[in-house]
């Protein structure tokens, strides 16, 4: 039994990673950001959670399926119904699973030195959208994120580092 522990215990071990990450949300009528730290923790084969300012905000992607909590407002989407986290979800896959970034009409990526950029803008728009494009920075040596940065309306972004 305490070997079958053991070797459980390991292969959670090697399927699950965590990172700190520094949260700023920038609003465009808001003089000063809000910068806030948290974790990154991301489970085989597409799981993502994102937790900052002790749990109160929080973006988990569990499959296809996206929550996020923001200010004590909780938005659910979808991946098979949106577009924009369709694509979103590929790209993220791809990368947790180090395999190599999608193609597509929606998807731009740019490779300089050991970092891939990934923009992701919609060809079709969707009406109340929450994001309108993301940019994703991936280390292709490490193959993990550096960067996250979900464009909203206007000027306003949330952008999450990595480390």
């Amino acid at each position: 039994m305490k070997k079958l522990l053991t070797i459980l215990f390991c292969m959670l071990a090697m399927t699950v990673s965590a990172q700190t990450v520094t949260k700023t949300s920038h609003k465009k009528a808001v003089k000063t950001d809000v910068v806030t730290t948290g974790t990154l923790t991301i489970r085989k084969p597409d799981y993502i959670s994102i937790s900052t300012d002790g749990g109160k905000d929080q973006l988990i992607m569990d499959g296809t399926r996206f929550t996020m909590t923001m200010g004590g407002r909780q938005h659910v989407t979808d991946s098979k119904k949106n577009p924009l986290f369709a694509t979103f979800h590929t790209v993220l896959k791809a990368v947790i699973n180090q395999q190599a970034i999608p193609q597509g009409d929606d998807i731009t990526a740019t490779t300089k030195g050991n970092a891939t950029t990934v923009t992701i803008v919609p060809t079709e728009k969707k009406k109340r959208q929450l994001f309108t494009s993301f940019v994703l920075t991936v280390d292709t040596k490490a193959k993990t994120l550096r960067t996250l940065r979900m464009n909203g309306r206007g000027e306003d972004y949330t952008e999450y580092v990595f480390k």
